[in-house]
Protein backbone atom coordinates (compact mmCIF):
# COMPACT_ATOMS: atom_id res chain seq x y z
CA UNK A 1 0.00 0.00 0.00
CA UNK A 2 1.18 3.52 -0.80
CA UNK A 3 0.66 5.57 2.34
CA UNK A 4 -0.93 9.03 2.19
CA UNK A 5 -1.93 9.54 5.83
CA UNK A 6 0.81 7.75 7.75
CA UNK A 7 4.58 7.32 7.87
CA UNK A 8 6.28 3.95 8.33
CA UNK A 9 9.88 3.13 9.19
CA UNK A 10 11.95 0.21 10.47
CA UNK A 11 15.24 0.80 12.32
CA UNK A 12 17.21 -1.76 14.34
CA UNK A 13 14.25 -3.97 15.19
CA UNK A 14 11.82 -1.12 15.90
CA UNK A 15 8.95 -0.30 13.55
CA UNK A 16 7.53 3.20 13.94
CA UNK A 17 4.03 3.95 12.68
CA UNK A 18 3.10 7.63 12.62
CA UNK A 19 -0.24 9.23 11.81
CA UNK A 20 0.87 12.04 9.52
CA UNK A 21 -2.04 14.49 9.59
CA UNK A 22 -0.70 17.21 11.92
CA UNK A 23 -2.88 19.86 10.28
CA UNK A 24 -5.90 17.83 11.52
CA UNK A 25 -4.34 17.14 14.93
CA UNK A 26 -3.71 13.61 13.59
CA UNK A 27 -7.42 12.84 13.47
CA UNK A 28 -8.12 9.75 11.37
CA UNK A 29 -10.43 9.22 8.43
CA UNK A 30 -11.30 5.93 6.71
CA UNK A 31 -8.14 6.02 4.60
CA UNK A 32 -6.00 6.55 7.69
CA UNK A 33 -7.44 3.48 9.39
CA UNK A 34 -6.86 1.33 6.30
CA UNK A 35 -3.24 2.45 6.13
CA UNK A 36 -2.72 1.82 9.86
CA UNK A 37 -4.16 -1.68 9.49
CA UNK A 38 -1.75 -2.37 6.64
CA UNK A 39 1.21 -0.99 8.61
CA UNK A 40 0.46 -2.93 11.81
CA UNK A 41 0.16 -6.14 9.80
CA UNK A 42 3.41 -5.31 8.02
CA UNK A 43 5.30 -4.75 11.27
CA UNK A 44 3.49 -7.28 13.40
CA UNK A 45 4.39 -10.33 11.33
CA UNK A 46 7.93 -9.30 10.40
CA UNK A 47 10.30 -11.43 12.48
CA UNK A 48 12.98 -8.75 12.23
CA UNK A 49 10.77 -6.40 14.24
CA UNK A 50 10.69 -6.77 18.01
CA UNK A 51 8.64 -3.77 19.08
CA UNK A 52 6.24 -1.31 17.42
CA UNK A 53 6.09 2.39 18.29
CA UNK A 54 2.81 4.16 17.46
CA UNK A 55 2.67 7.96 17.45
CA UNK A 56 1.47 11.14 15.75
CA UNK A 57 3.38 13.66 13.65
CA UNK A 58 4.35 17.02 15.10
CA UNK A 59 4.29 18.26 18.68
CA UNK A 60 0.59 18.96 19.18
CA UNK A 61 -1.19 15.61 18.98
CA UNK A 62 -0.84 11.87 19.23
CA UNK A 63 -4.32 11.45 17.76
CA UNK A 64 -7.64 13.21 18.27
CA UNK A 65 -9.94 10.47 16.99
CA UNK A 66 -12.28 10.50 14.03
CA UNK A 67 -11.97 13.48 11.70
CA UNK A 68 -15.26 15.34 11.99
CA UNK A 69 -14.60 16.80 8.56
CA UNK A 70 -15.06 13.31 7.14
CA UNK A 71 -18.16 12.59 9.24
CA UNK A 72 -21.62 13.21 7.80
CA UNK A 73 -23.82 10.62 9.46
CA UNK A 74 -21.23 8.01 8.50
CA UNK A 75 -17.50 8.36 7.98
CA UNK A 76 -15.79 7.98 4.62
CA UNK A 77 -14.47 4.41 4.81
CA UNK A 78 -15.60 0.83 5.22
CA UNK A 79 -17.15 -0.77 8.26
CA UNK A 80 -20.32 -0.32 10.27
CA UNK A 81 -19.70 3.38 10.89
CA UNK A 82 -17.53 4.09 7.87
CA UNK A 83 -14.37 3.59 9.94
CA UNK A 84 -12.78 0.15 10.49
CA UNK A 85 -11.66 1.37 13.89
CA UNK A 86 -12.71 -1.78 15.77
CA UNK A 87 -10.59 -3.80 13.32
CA UNK A 88 -7.64 -1.51 14.02
CA UNK A 89 -8.06 -1.73 17.79
CA UNK A 90 -8.20 -5.53 17.67
CA UNK A 91 -5.16 -5.67 15.41
CA UNK A 92 -3.05 -3.58 17.79
CA UNK A 93 -3.89 -6.16 20.45
CA UNK A 94 -3.42 -9.14 18.11
CA UNK A 95 0.03 -8.46 16.65
CA UNK A 96 2.54 -10.64 18.54
CA UNK A 97 4.81 -7.70 19.41
CA UNK A 98 4.62 -5.13 22.21
CA UNK A 99 3.13 -1.88 20.92
CA UNK A 100 4.27 1.33 22.63
CA UNK A 101 2.15 4.47 22.29
CA UNK A 102 4.46 7.49 22.10
CA UNK A 103 2.01 10.15 23.31
CA UNK A 104 3.45 13.48 22.21
CA UNK A 105 0.37 15.69 22.66
CA UNK A 106 -3.40 15.41 22.62
CA UNK A 107 -4.74 11.85 22.98
CA UNK A 108 -8.42 12.65 22.70
CA UNK A 109 -11.54 10.73 21.66
CA UNK A 110 -10.74 7.81 19.38
CA UNK A 111 -7.08 8.72 19.74
CA UNK A 112 -7.37 8.18 23.47
CA UNK A 113 -8.79 4.72 22.80
CA UNK A 114 -5.89 3.87 20.50
CA UNK A 115 -3.32 4.61 23.19
CA UNK A 116 -5.35 2.63 25.74
CA UNK A 117 -5.30 -0.54 23.60
CA UNK A 118 -1.53 -0.30 23.11
CA UNK A 119 0.54 -2.48 25.43
CA UNK A 120 2.43 0.46 26.93
CA UNK A 121 2.10 4.25 26.87
CA UNK A 122 4.98 6.69 27.29
CA UNK A 123 3.85 10.31 27.49
CA UNK A 124 5.36 13.74 27.12
CA UNK A 125 4.66 16.07 30.04
CA UNK A 126 2.74 18.15 27.48
CA UNK A 127 0.33 15.31 26.67
CA UNK A 128 -3.39 15.79 27.30
CA UNK A 129 -5.86 12.92 27.65
CA UNK A 130 -9.64 12.68 27.51
CA UNK A 131 -12.86 11.75 25.76
CA UNK A 132 -15.25 13.89 23.74
CA UNK A 133 -17.75 11.33 22.38
CA UNK A 134 -20.87 12.40 24.32
CA UNK A 135 -20.06 16.06 23.47
CA UNK A 136 -20.16 15.38 19.72
CA UNK A 137 -22.79 12.64 19.52
CA UNK A 138 -20.55 9.59 19.61
CA UNK A 139 -19.09 6.90 21.89
CA UNK A 140 -16.71 3.94 21.75
CA UNK A 141 -18.84 1.00 22.94
CA UNK A 142 -16.07 -1.55 23.36
CA UNK A 143 -12.38 -1.25 24.19
CA UNK A 144 -12.75 2.50 24.72
CA UNK A 145 -15.20 1.97 27.56
CA UNK A 146 -15.15 -1.58 28.95
CA UNK A 147 -11.40 -2.10 28.56
CA UNK A 148 -10.65 1.37 29.89
CA UNK A 149 -12.45 0.33 33.07
CA UNK A 150 -10.12 -2.69 33.32
CA UNK A 151 -7.13 -0.37 33.09
CA UNK A 152 -8.08 2.39 35.54
CA UNK A 153 -11.23 1.16 37.30
CA UNK A 154 -14.94 1.70 36.78
CA UNK A 155 -15.29 5.02 38.60
CA UNK A 156 -12.44 6.72 36.77
CA UNK A 157 -13.50 5.32 33.38
CA UNK A 158 -17.08 6.50 33.87
CA UNK A 159 -15.84 9.94 34.88
CA UNK A 160 -13.76 10.20 31.70
CA UNK A 161 -16.75 9.33 29.51
CA UNK A 162 -19.55 11.08 31.38
CA UNK A 163 -17.72 14.36 32.03
CA UNK A 164 -15.56 14.67 28.88
CA UNK A 165 -12.88 16.53 30.79
CA UNK A 166 -9.22 16.86 29.83
CA UNK A 167 -6.50 15.34 32.00
CA UNK A 168 -2.81 16.14 32.30
CA UNK A 169 -0.04 13.64 31.74
CA UNK A 170 0.65 13.60 35.48
CA UNK A 171 -3.01 12.80 36.21
CA UNK A 172 -2.89 10.00 33.64
CA UNK A 173 0.22 8.61 35.35
CA UNK A 174 -1.39 8.80 38.78
CA UNK A 175 -4.40 6.85 37.49
CA UNK A 176 -2.30 4.17 35.80
CA UNK A 177 -3.38 5.28 32.34
CA UNK A 178 0.24 5.61 31.15
CA UNK A 179 3.48 3.90 32.16
CA UNK A 180 5.78 6.91 32.28
CA UNK A 181 5.84 10.68 31.81
CA UNK A 182 8.98 12.55 30.80
CA UNK A 183 9.87 16.10 29.74
CA UNK A 184 8.78 16.63 26.14
CA UNK A 185 12.34 16.95 24.84
CA UNK A 186 13.25 13.58 26.41
CA UNK A 187 10.31 11.63 24.92
CA UNK A 188 12.21 10.02 22.05
CA UNK A 189 15.09 8.98 24.27
CA UNK A 190 12.72 7.44 26.81
CA UNK A 191 10.78 5.53 24.16
CA UNK A 192 14.06 4.24 22.71
CA UNK A 193 15.14 3.12 26.19
CA UNK A 194 11.98 1.05 26.58
CA UNK A 195 12.40 -0.38 23.07
CA UNK A 196 16.00 -1.37 23.78
CA UNK A 197 14.99 -3.22 26.94
CA UNK A 198 12.19 -5.05 25.14
CA UNK A 199 14.52 -6.07 22.30
CA UNK A 200 16.72 -7.88 24.82
CA UNK A 201 13.84 -10.18 25.78
CA UNK A 202 12.65 -13.45 24.23
CA UNK A 203 10.21 -12.54 21.41
CA UNK A 204 8.32 -15.81 21.85
CA UNK A 205 7.92 -15.30 25.58
CA UNK A 206 6.69 -11.74 24.98
CA UNK A 207 4.19 -12.95 22.39
CA UNK A 208 2.83 -15.60 24.74
CA UNK A 209 2.60 -13.06 27.56
CA UNK A 210 0.71 -10.62 25.33
CA UNK A 211 -1.77 -13.26 24.22
CA UNK A 212 -2.25 -14.33 27.82
CA UNK A 213 -3.03 -10.76 28.91
CA UNK A 214 -5.43 -10.37 25.99
CA UNK A 215 -7.30 -13.61 26.71
CA UNK A 216 -8.80 -12.16 29.88
CA UNK A 217 -10.42 -9.23 28.04
CA UNK A 218 -10.98 -10.58 24.54
CA UNK A 219 -14.74 -10.82 25.11
CA UNK A 220 -14.76 -7.02 24.91
CA UNK A 221 -14.25 -7.34 21.16
CA UNK A 222 -17.66 -8.99 20.99
CA UNK A 223 -19.19 -6.24 23.09
CA UNK A 224 -17.59 -3.73 20.76
CA UNK A 225 -19.03 -5.43 17.67
CA UNK A 226 -22.54 -5.20 19.09
CA UNK A 227 -21.92 -1.65 20.19
CA UNK A 228 -20.67 -0.55 16.77
CA UNK A 229 -23.85 -1.93 15.23
CA UNK A 230 -25.86 0.24 17.63
CA UNK A 231 -23.56 3.21 16.95
CA UNK A 232 -24.17 2.94 13.21
CA UNK A 233 -27.91 3.29 13.89
CA UNK A 234 -27.33 6.14 16.36
CA UNK A 235 -25.34 8.13 13.78
CA UNK A 236 -28.49 8.28 11.63
CA UNK A 237 -30.46 10.08 14.35
CA UNK A 238 -30.99 13.83 14.62
CA UNK A 239 -29.47 13.70 18.09
CA UNK A 240 -26.14 12.42 16.82
CA UNK A 241 -26.19 14.75 13.82
CA UNK A 242 -26.65 17.69 16.20
CA UNK A 243 -23.31 16.85 17.81
CA UNK A 244 -21.46 16.89 14.49
CA UNK A 245 -23.22 20.07 13.34
CA UNK A 246 -22.45 21.88 16.60
CA UNK A 247 -18.79 20.89 16.42
CA UNK A 248 -18.45 22.20 12.88
CA UNK A 249 -20.35 25.41 13.74
CA UNK A 250 -18.29 25.89 16.93
CA UNK A 251 -21.29 26.11 19.25
CA UNK A 252 -22.71 24.13 22.14
CA UNK A 253 -24.95 21.25 21.01
CA UNK A 254 -28.57 21.03 22.14
CA UNK A 255 -29.03 17.26 22.30
CA UNK A 256 -32.13 17.38 24.48
CA UNK A 257 -34.38 18.85 21.82
CA UNK A 258 -33.83 15.72 19.72
CA UNK A 259 -33.95 13.17 22.57
CA UNK A 260 -36.95 10.85 22.43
Amino acid sequence: MNYEDILYSEVDGVATITINRPDRYNAFRGQTCLELIDAFNRAGWNKAIGVIVFTGAGDKAFCTGGDQGAHAGQYDGRGLIGLPVEELQSLIRAVPKPVIARVNGFAIGGGHVLHVVCDLSIASDKAIFGQVGPKVGSVDPGFGTAYLARVIGEKRAREIWYMCRKYSAQQALDWGLVNAVVPHEELDAEVQKWCDEILEKSPTALSIAKRSFNADSENIAGIGGLGMQALSLYYDTDEAKEGTAAFKEKRKPDFRKFYR
